[in-house]
């Protein structure tokens, strides 16, 4: 057979194959490389000889092979055998370089426990994967450049980042501020180079007694000191925080909402920019806010490329508890572009209430879902196209049963 038809198709069994994640470890399964022996083949006697690839493909050109894979197929030629294993796992530098990856969107399939199922765009598959340290799927999450973080629901005081796809992770210190506030919102942003990262815990909490006025802080944890710092700590009068926040390009972007008092019931939401990268802290003069582009329902903060990108429920005129429709809009030099609106015929079925979906994304790809349905919209912010994923292995089992998830880029060289 020839070699090179012998990698090809070797290549595309491995990309074709529907194994879950679990038999898909990076490590090496014990595989007995593929020796050199000769057959014969057909009635004529004819012999050929069945060779191994490493002894014909040098490790260079094998490197070169391995960085064009989409990572589940690297990931399953780790397992097949000890050279491509240490081939793979030598190559964090060629994976450090490897330009970024289409994002995976992991769909939570429980209302409470952590379990579910990871969407693969390249290769239209869903892989079965445990995430480490998450215990359940309200908690808070937040993903940048193949690290992800998550923040417990209760407390929110602990605080974990890691890479799914390799499983490492780490604990972060607590966050310091107010205990158990009413409202939080997290973000993580991450260093390609250096792999540095900076999570930004915003806490927000009602004053007693005063409904319209509410203690706002933000938190900053820096990677490389290990350490937090509390940057903002004020009082909004008619707003309060949520759990919408996002980091682009050095600011913080997050979502406020009305408290519907002080003349501003008509105004739901607004979007509040602060720059991370100011040393001073408690530079409250450095906060500024700016309309969102139309009355809506809720909204979802994206990183598209370092651009601030909102996904946003459409609220009826006249009933701005009703959603209507599902929009996008991209943030550039300061003023909101409609980029695109979720057609009708994908629209139907996400329900009618305020707040009925999750969305997230990264490079050029959008993810939205119903909370009521596994069904999930991929939306190509280059192509300006809408699909349907793949179908998801679940299906809802009562009617109360709730779905959500969030997207995060594969990467293998990245550690917590």
């Amino acid at each position: 057979m020839d070699a090179d038809l012998e990698l090809e198709n070797y290549m595309s069994s491995l990309m074709e194959s529907d194994k879950s994640w679990e038999s898909l470890s990076a490590s090496y399964s014990g595989s007995k490389d593929i020796e050199r022996k000769h057959v014969s083949e057909g009635n004529n006697g004819v012999t050929v000889s069945m060779v191994s690839l490493d002894s014909i493909l040098p490790d260079d050109i094998l490197d070169k092979i391995f960085s064009f894979l989409p990572i589940a197929s690297i990931i399953r030629a780790a397992s097949v055998c000890k050279v491509w294993y240490h081939i793979i796992h030598s190559m964090r530098f060629i994976w450090a370089n490897k330009l970024p990856q289409k994002p995976w969107y992991f769909m939570f399939t429980s209302n409470e426990a952590a379990a579910g199922y990871a969407y693969d765009p390249v290769l239209r598959k869903w892989y079965n994967i445990d995430l480490p340290c998450i215990e359940k799927s309200n908690w808070f999450v937040s993903s940048s450049n193949g690290l992800v973080c998550f923040m417990d629901n209760d407390s929110r005081s602990r605080i974990f980042v890691c890479n799914p796809i390799i499983r490492d992770w780490k604990r972060i210190l607590e966050p310091p501020g107010v205990v158990f506030p009413d409202y939080s919102s997290l973000a993580i942003s991450v260093d390609r180079s250096s792999h540095r990262y900076t999570i930004v815990v915003i806490k927000s909490k009602q004053v007693p007694d005063d409904f319209s006025q509410w203690d706002f802080s933000i938190h900053r944890y820096n990677s490389e000191r290990k350490s937090w710092e509390s940057s903002i700590n004020m009082v909004l009068p008619g707003w309060r925080g949520g759990d919408e926040s996002v980091i682009c390009n050095g600011v913080l972007y997050c979502l406020i909402h009305s408290t519907g008092v002080a003349g501003n019931a008509d105004l739901r939401h607004r979007l509040m920019m602060y720059d991370i990268s100011v040393t001073t802290p408690h530079v409250s003069s450095m906060l500024v806010t700016k309309p969102v582009p139309c009355s809506l329902t809720c909204g979802r903060l994206i990183n598209l490329k370092e651009r601030l990108v909102m996904v946003g429920g459409i609220a009826k005129y006249d009933k701005p508890d009703i959603i209507k429709g599902i929009g996008i809009w991209g943030l550039d030099a300061g003023e909101w572009v409609e980029v695109a609106r979720v057609p009708h015929r994908f629209f139907q079925g996400f329900g009618e209430l305020d707040d009925v979906f999750a969305s997230s994304g990264t490079e050029d790809l959008i993810f939205i879902q119903s909370y009521g349905a596994t069904g999930l919209l991929v939306f190509d912010m280059s192509q300006k196209q809408w699909k349907w994923s793949a179908k998801c292995p679940v299906t809802k089992r009562f009617p109360l049963q709730l779905f959500t998830g969030f997207c995060f880029e594969p990467r293998l060289e990245i550690v917590s």
